[in-house]
């Protein structure tokens, strides 16, 4: 009687997991994991066991990627932006859009940006790392350098663009007429010194593009 062969694909020819996705997707659970439980129960009691626990995956998973909760919160917030405009449709780089009405733009833009500060799903993990960001230096430079810097880069260059059309005075520095109204909105949402509205950010344009003097 012949022998039959063993049905058995040889261990070195059987397809191996695709170790790239499963990490991806651990990734993707930590960082959904990461910014319901901040939103939950705030940041001072989300855990690295807390998170590793709601997204499955053991805690060395998440030491073996981040140092720190706060690395995990930012590169989730991250991914959370770039879903966000994944889901508009967003391939090219944002740019603020010039109508040729600089003040009509920047307005336009602020009261995107009132929208995206009381966003349930953006509000608390940005507060979360604007606040860990002043005492931890490092995670300061990080926020600013990949969330806040790209922001400003925008609005410089549509105040280099009102410039060049002869809206803004020539010998203006972008990045320092910015802050006028950048400055006194996170300011002002930060510290809850004032309600925040369309109004105010509408006025902290006027403010800033014409002055305080008498016209």
């Amino acid at each position: 009687m012949a022998t039959q062969k063993s049905a058995r694909t040889p261990a070195a020819q059987r397809p191996h997991p695709d170790a790239t996705r499963r990490s991806q997707r651990s990734r993707q659970a930590i960082y959904d994991a990461a910014l319901s439980l901040v939103g939950e129960i705030g940041y001072p009691k989300t855990t690295i066991e807390g998170i590793a626990a709601r997204a499955g995956v053991g805690k060395q998973t998440i030491y073996r990627w981040w140092p720190s909760k706060a690395q995990v919160l930012l590169e989730a917030f991250l991914d959370l932006g770039e879903q966000a405009v994944r889901a508009q449709g967003g391939e090219a780089p944002y740019a603020i859009p010039d109508t040729g009405d600089v003040a009509a733009d920047l307005k336009a833009v602020l009261r995107a940006t009132v929208d995206q500060l009381y966003d349930p799903k953006f509000e608390a993990p940005s507060r979360a790392l604007a606040a860990e960001g002043l005492v931890d230096e490092q995670l300061g430079r990080e926020f600013v350098a990949k969330l806040l810097e790209p922001s400003l880069q925008l609005h410089a260059d549509r105040l280099r663009a009102a410039q060049e059309a002869g809206q803004v005075r020539p010998e203006v520095d972008p990045r320092i007429a910015l802050e006028l109204f950048v400055s006194p909105l996170a300011q002002r949402w930060l510290q809850h010194t004032g309600p925040v509205s369309y109004e105010y950010t509408d006025t902290l344009v006027d403010y800033a593009l014409h002055g305080l003097a008498p016209r």
